[in-house]
């Protein structure tokens, strides 16, 4: 009579693409859109009056470079999203808390923070603008309004999304109140909380742009202000690049606080 021999269970972990490989599947897209721009200005087939080509938008690049300008608006932007995003993430992320977490927070912020996020935020702009002045203050405001609404609803959401059974055995242990929503409860809605965060980044590139069109004399803005008035179809193609880039930045920097926050996410990925 023969025995059978019982193998060793194996982890199912999948084992991670290489670094380059991964890193040159992320730019390939992108690289065929540059390619095809490239070969259509190359070729003639876009009139340099409807979309500059690649070597006019590198020129373009390098004389804002060269007199200090871009650096400067770049960094004027990139203030501005960034204080703009904190306040509205920070009012976005307490009141989700609050209306997730209590019946009583639900009835008293709910229904306004609805209306707030039913409310286009470029139709803000006018009154914004009446309230405010054009100063920085009113460009600030208005991205913190347009990143508001989405943190509310997806912290609210992650909040109630978390699992019962798991915060009653956390009770169980002996946390309550603060400790139990600190240690459980926004770890568990970290998720959530996050895809709200990379939303709202998203959302404040929008705001910026509307913000910077009025009464700005640094910024990415006033740049696409100036080539509408000069006809420099260079220097809007650059700064639509420009905004892409912010736009990656923010996504790394989202990125990033994902790997460290939840590392265990790369792993549910089917590769």
């Amino acid at each position: 009579m023969t025995t059978l021999e019982l193998a060793a269970p194996r982890a199912r972990v999948p084992a991670p693409r290489p670094r380059a490989l991964s890193l040159a599947l992320r730019a390939a897209l992108p690289a065929a859109l540059v390619l095809g721009w490239w070969v259509g200005s190359a070729t003639s087939a876009l009139s340099p009056r409807v979309l500059a080509g690649p070597a006019a938008v590198w020129s373009a690049f390098l004389e804002l470079a060269e007199s200090g300008q871009l650096f400067d608006f770049a960094l004027a932007s990139f203030g501005r999203a960034a204080a703009g995003v904190a306040l509205g993430v920070g009012i976005g992320l307490v009141f989700g808390l609050l209306s997730g977490l209590s019946s009583l927070g639900e009835e008293l912020v709910d229904s306004t923070m609805q209306i707030v996020r039913a409310v286009p935020f470029l139709a803000l702009v006018p009154l914004f603008i009446s309230w405010f002045g054009i100063d920085e203050l009113y460009k600030v405001l208005l991205i913190a309004v347009a990143t508001t609404a989405p943190m509310y609803a997806y912290t609210y959401l992650g909040v109630r999304n978390v699992d019962r059974k798991m915060v009653e055995a956390a009770r169980g242990f002996g946390l309550t109140g603060f400790r139990l929503v600190v240690e459980v409860i926004v770890p568990a809605a970290l998720p959530g909380i996050l895809m709200a965060l990379r939303v709202c980044l998203s959302i404040s590139i929008t705001g910026l742009i509307a913000a910077e069109q009025v009464g700005t004399q640094q910024g990415v803005g006033y740049l696409v202000t100036l080539a509408q008035e000069y006809n420099r179809t260079d220097y809007m193609v650059l700064c639509v690049v420009l905004y892409a880039l912010l736009g990656l930045v923010f996504d790394a920097l989202v990125r990033l606080a994902e790997r460290y926050a939840m590392p265990w996410r790369a792993q549910v990925a089917i590769r």
